[in-house]
C-alpha cells in the first residue's frame, strides 16, 4: 500500500517495535521518529511518523503523553491505555519550507480522556510551533465521529481534510476486518487536520493491496499544497 501510494509522510497507529522495524527495513527510502507509549523507549504501541529521508530534513521531533503529566509515560484521566503523540518538524529540501506533523491515537474507552486529550493537543501544538505560520498537520485514530463536541477546540484551531476539499469521499475508516457489518458513516473515526496549508484531495484507501484488509482500519490519505 505504501509503495503504491508513495506518500511523502505517513503516520502509523498501534505499531509495535517489530512492526516499526519491519516497515523501516522494507522501505529504505523512509526514516522515522517515535517511541513506545508504555516506557518512552520501545515498549508498547508506537505512533511513529515516517518521512522520505532524501526529500526532507528532520529539524526537530518529540513525543508527549495524553495525560495530566504529558512529559513522562503515563495514562490520563479515565483512559484505558497509555496514549501518546509523536511529532516531527521537517524541512522540505526542495523548497526550504518547514512544516510540522503530529500523529496520535485517542483512547477508545475514556470519554473524559478524549475530550482532555484534544485540549492538550491544541495547547501543545501552539507551544511546539510557537504559533508560527508554518503548516501543521495532525493525523490519527480519534475514536470519535467528527460531529462530536470534543473536536470543537480543534475545529477552532485547524481544519479537517475530508470535509474541506473538493476531491473527497464519505467512506468509513473502521472496518473491523468485516466490511459488510462495519462500513457505515458512524465508523468514520480517522482524520487528518491541518492549518496554514491548502487541502487539495482526500481519500479512504479501501482498495486491494494483496489482502482483503491490511488493518481493522482503512488508511486515509490527504494531499496538500503550501
Amino acid at each position: 500500500m505504501i509503495n503504491a501510494e508513495d506518500p511523502d509522510v505517513f503516520g502509523v497507529q498501534e505499531a509495535y517495535i517489530e512492526q516499526v522495524k519491519f516497515i523501516e527495513d522494507s522501505l529504505p527510502d523512509y526514516d522515522h521518529v517515535g517511541v513506545g507509549r508504555d516506557d518512552g523507549k520501545e515498549g508498547g504501541e508506537h505512533m511513529a511518523v515516517f518521512y522520505k529521508k532524501d526529500r526532507f530534513t528532520l529539524v526537530d521531533h518529540g513525543d508527549f503523553w495524553l495525560s495530566e503529566t504529558p512529559d513522562e509515560p503515563s495514562r490520563g484521566w479515565d483512559a484505558a491505555c497509555y496514549r501518546i503523540v509523536t511529532w516531527a518538524n521537517l524541512k522540505d529540501n526542495v523548497s526550504g519550507k518547514r512544516f510540522y506533523v503530529f500523529n496520535t491515537h485517542l483512547d477508545h474507552i475514556g470519554t473524559v480522556a478524549r475530550e482532555q486529550s484534544i485540549l492538550l493537543i491544541c495547547n501543545r501544538i501552539r507551544q511546539i510551533t510557537n504559533n508560527s505560520k508554518a503548516p501543521v498537520f495532525l493525523s490519527g485514530d480519534f475514536n470519535s465521529t467528527i460531529d462530536n463536541a470534543i473536536f470543537d477546540p480543534l475545529k477552532d484551531f485547524m481544519k479537517e481534510s475530508r470535509n474541506n476539499t473538493v476531491m473527497t469521499d464519505e467512506k468509513a475508516t473502521y472496518n473491523g476486518f468485516n466490511i459488510e457489518s462495519n462500513n457505515t458513516p458512524d465508523h468514520k473515526i480517522d482524520y487528518i487536520f491541518y492549518r496554514n496549508a491548502n487541502s487539495v484531495g482526500f481519500k479512504t484507501l479501501d482498495g486491494s493491496y494483496g489482502v482483503p484488509y491490511i488493518s481493522d482500519h482503512y488508511p486515509i490519505e490527504a494531499d496538500f499544497t503550501f
